[in-house]
């Protein structure tokens, strides 16, 4: 049976290959446009999200001036689940979670809702939810609303199902380019989880569209729409530069304590999922379709959680920050580990619109500041790398994409000589969840909401804009 439907696999990649090869022949043109225009659409959908956010927590971290913290951040955290959910219950369902998992099913061929409507709502409700203090990241409704734009330019073609499909990927991928400025990762992304395809016309197709998302991104950001650079400034140009800048030595050594931190985080990224799904499973059997009710109680829950923290925990980015720099010790780097482990299981239980990719790198980040500690204190001697490679070890181990992870770890400082011992820690991490789970945490979303149990042999395109 396997080998059965591993030859009517290819038999249907090699149809779709040549049935996108011939919209190419005929409409090259119109196709290299809509590739362009998906780029766009994530860029632009991507910046506004990110000036969205950075617009509330600037106006939330104000209020902290003057106001405790017990007062504003429950009190922000349910209203801004009260209006996120509102949004989305009234006008696009679909729009709820992460996102990821919603692209994949439509990339199954599960009939579910796409379309303007459901990016744009996911624009909106994620901007409140995560700027009301969600500890989500921006990469999930990145990947939901680069795939919505997708979708509505390939039936304005009037394209085949075969290129709407990529071109859903494609922009999939360009958000997680937008948002990351990384576009080499928002490429593999695209083909490694997404798609599952390594055909030249299609991955022709995912590389343009991403690098058009990244290059549109660099020239919205350049002319002032990024608010974090100093608002709309346009004198400045275009400034490509590293997020963070670290001193990177590699030695031979560093082989084994960069496997035994893919190790030790390639089993807590495992506890990770099983709890966030486990957390999400009961969401669903406690609150049912009372999305409204769910995200309301979660946002005060979470918002007396961080009230009751120091200020650093007040900003995800700040935090992030703090651990990327090594300004944490070991007790802060466990205690950040734990707030983010219990916190966003519970945000992802909301049903918040948001993704799971952002904290993951704290997550990781904060298990290689305490993993580096340890064996400091106990070698007199740690990996300059581990920060960064247990970052990309816990994406890779969460969601089963090794190289895409290497890549958005990498994308924080854009150093190559990084990327080797980023690598080392993807892979044996990836590796070592597989041994507990063969699938990512997405896959396993889907299986837990009976979409892949019960396909839809036609995707019927039912949404309206």
């Amino acid at each position: 049976m396997p080998l059965i439907n591993s030859f009517k696999d290819n038999r249907e990649q090699m149809s779709s290959s040549r049935s996108i090869r011939n919209l190419l022949q005929q409409q090259w043109l119109v196709v290299v446009l809509a590739l362009i225009l998906t780029g766009l659409g994530a860029a632009i959908t991507g910046v506004l999200f990110k000036a969205g956010v950075h617009a509330l927590d600037d106006w939330r971290i104000n209020l902290l001036k003057t106001f405790p913290a017990w007062l504003v951040l429950p009190g922000l955290g349910g209203l801004g689940g009260i209006l996120a959910g509102t949004l989305i219950s009234r006008l696009a369902p679909a729009a709820s979670g992460s996102g990821v998992s919603h692209i994949m099913a439509y990339l199954r061929h599960r009939n579910v809702p796409m379309g303007l409507r459901v990016g744009m709502v996911k624009l909106v409700a994620g901007i409140l939810a995560i700027g009301s203090g969600f500890p989500l990241g921006p990469e999930g409704p990145a990947v939901q609303m680069g795939g919505s734009v997708a979708w509505r330019l390939a039936q304005w073609l009037k394209a085949p199902i075969a290129f709407r499909r990529v071109i859903v990927a494609a922009g999939g991928g360009a958000g997680i380019a937008a948002i990351f400025s990384a576009p080499i990762g928002g490429f593999i992304y695209a083909i490694e989880e997404l798609l599952n395809s390594a055909r030249p016309v299609v991955l022709l197709l995912v590389v343009v569209t991403t690098f058009w998302a990244d290059a549109w991104a660099d020239f919205l950001q350049g002319i002032g729409l990024d608010p974090s650079a100093g608002g709309f400034n346009t004198s400045l140009g275009f400034q490509l530069e590293r997020e963070y800048t670290s001193l990177i030595n590699f030695l031979p050594i560093d082989f084994g304590y960069l496997i035994f931190l893919g190790v030790i985080v390639g089993v807590l990224a495992e506890l990770y999922c099983r709890y966030v799904l486990c957390m999400q499973r009961k969401g669903n059997n406690w609150f049912g379709e009372k999305l409204v009710l769910r995200m309301a109680i979660s946002g005060v829950l979470l918002g007396g959680i961080y009230a009751a923290l120091p200020e650093t925990f007040h900003h995800l980015g700040e935090l992030k920050r703090f651990i990327v720099v090594g300004d944490a010790d070991i007790p802060t780097a466990i205690g950040t580990f734990l707030v983010l482990f219990l916190s966003t299981g519970l945000a992802s239980a909301s049903g918040a619109p948001g993704g799971l990719f952002y904290p993951m790198l704290i997550l990781g980040g904060a298990i290689g500041v305490a993993c580096g500690g340890w064996v400091e204190i106990l070698t007199g001697y740690v990996p300059t790398t581990y920060i960064f490679a247990g970052m990309g070890g816990f994406i890779s181990a969460c969601s089963r994409t090794p190289i895409t992870a290497m890549f958005l770890a990498f994308a924080l400082t854009k150093d190559l000589l990084i990327l080797k011992p980023i690598l080392i820690t993807c892979i044996t991490s990836f590796l070592i969840a597989r041994l507990f789970h063969e699938h990512s945490i997405y896959i396993r979303q889907l299986e837990m909401e009976g979409s892949v149990e019960q396909p839809i042999k036609k995707h019927l395109n039912t949404s309206t804009t």
